[in-house]
């Protein structure tokens, strides 16, 4: 519970500068349950442009930019893109609930209840999104989510479709 809300905090205040940056370097490996049971690694889509997002179901920004995300996830989905949605929760049950009450998200969900993979990611802010180009490599780095932010992740996104 303290660290929920040591993060909230954080999150919280680094929501209130968010802010967006060109990144470079090969995304870390993970494998991760998904909300199916199955296990998924970001190496599964070698090849495909991957965005990878961090998020928690008391992150009302989180919340928030969730539907725009399957909106994009659906519009790019079948020229070669991958959404990967990495809830960092302690109890995946909460998310699981929050989904179902407030879906339908189609993109994989990915539960993180040790914050492994947010630690080899460095994240510190909640969300934070990660674009990663059909080479393996981290392109753009998102963190926080302000209203707008999903124009630029598309503009993002179809340009690393276009390499």
């Amino acid at each position: 519970m303290l660290r929920a809300f040591s993060v909230l905090v954080m999150s919280a205040l680094v929501a209130s500068f968010a802010f967006a940056a060109t990144v470079s370097g090969p995304a870390p490996n993970f494998s991760l349950q998904s909300s199916d049971g199955k296990t998924v690694s970001l190496a599964d889509f070698k090849g495909d442009v991957v965005m990878v997002n961090f998020w928690a179901t008391w992150c009302v920004p989180c919340r928030e930019e969730m539907p725009h995300l399957q909106a994009i996830h659906e519009r790019y989905k079948s020229l070669g893109f991958t959404l990967l949605g990495v809830n960092v929760e302690d109890n995946p049950a909460g998310a699981a609930k929050w989904l179902k009450e407030n879906g339908p998200i189609t993109f994989p969900i990915l539960f993180d209840p040790k914050n492994d993979v947010s630690k080899l990611y460095k994240v510190v802010s909640m969300p934070t999104t990660v674009l990663v180009g059909r080479d393996g490599n981290m392109r753009f780095i998102h963190h926080g989510y302000k209203p707008g932010y999903e124009g630029e992740y598309q503009t993002q996104v179809r340009a690393l479709l276009r390499e």
